[in-house]
């Protein structure tokens, strides 16, 4: 799930506003790696092209993913192709887990996190996010999105005692973001005019998401969980 932006805006403070839960993730990811002590050993789980491996330069960084996401990814610095559903590893080898939005994408996703808590150590950490509004995307390899409670209750099946589960913005967030995709929808000709209209709104109205309390409309979520010893 990688939203396409202006290059020339890539990496600036007004790409991190608009793109919050890319910058969310961004942020969790490194603070993650940054709570991990140096030589501990870390699986990203759905890894991708291993954009997140930068974070990970005093650990052990393992990149495991099925490569049939994007045809347009390099998968060539994967440490092992594989099904996030039949891990090949030991048991409890990991000290800790990176699954970015990826749970999405597996036809049994209960049965990828109890391999991901398999293959962690007990008190193991696992960084975890998903979407819950969000558009169709790597088809036809989409299958779910998810609640809060279905994180839940997927994260106690799997034998994760302790977590914590944030929504990434709310309802104002949401919208603001609908309101920059709505611009796909007009033809070229038509696009300076919606942008006139829904670019304005889409800077405006993340300032009011201050006015949902509880968070029931969110783009998705960022869960940090921990293997019960």
């Amino acid at each position: 799930m990688r939203s396409r932006f202006p290059r020339w805006l890539a990496g600036t403070a007004v790409e991190r506003y608009v793109l919050d839960f890319e910058a969310r993730i961004e942020r969790a990811v490194s603070e993650f790696a940054a709570g991990l002590p140096p030589g501990s050993v870390v699986l990203d789980a759905g890894a991708g092209e291993g954009r997140h491996r930068t974070h990970f330069a005093r650990q052990r960084y393992v990149a495991v993913d099925l490569a049939v996401g994007d045809a347009e990814w390099d998968y060539g610095r994967l440490d092992a192709v594989a099904d996030l559903r039949a891990l090949p590893f030991r048991d409890a080898v990991f000290d800790a887990c990176l699954n970015i939005v990826t749970l999405e994408h597996i036809p049994d996703p209960a049965a990828a996190l109890a391999e991901i808590a398999r293959t962690l150590k007990p008190g193991g950490k696992l960084l975890l996010a998903a979407p819950q509004e969000w558009e169709i995307h790597q088809a036809p390899h989409d299958y779910y999105r998810f609640t809060r409670h279905a994180l839940a209750a997927l994260l106690r099946q799997a034998g994760f005692a302790t977590f914590r589960i944030e929504a990434a913005g709310g309802f104002f967030r949401l919208l603001a973001r609908r309101c920059l995709n709505s611009l796909q929808f007009f033809p070229a000709p038509l696009r300076p005019l919606a942008a006139a209209v829904f670019v304005p709104l889409g800077l405006a109205l993340p300032a009011l998401d201050f006015l949902d309390r509880e968070r029931n409309f969110t783009l998705g979520y960022l869960c940090f969980a921990e293997k019960q010893s």
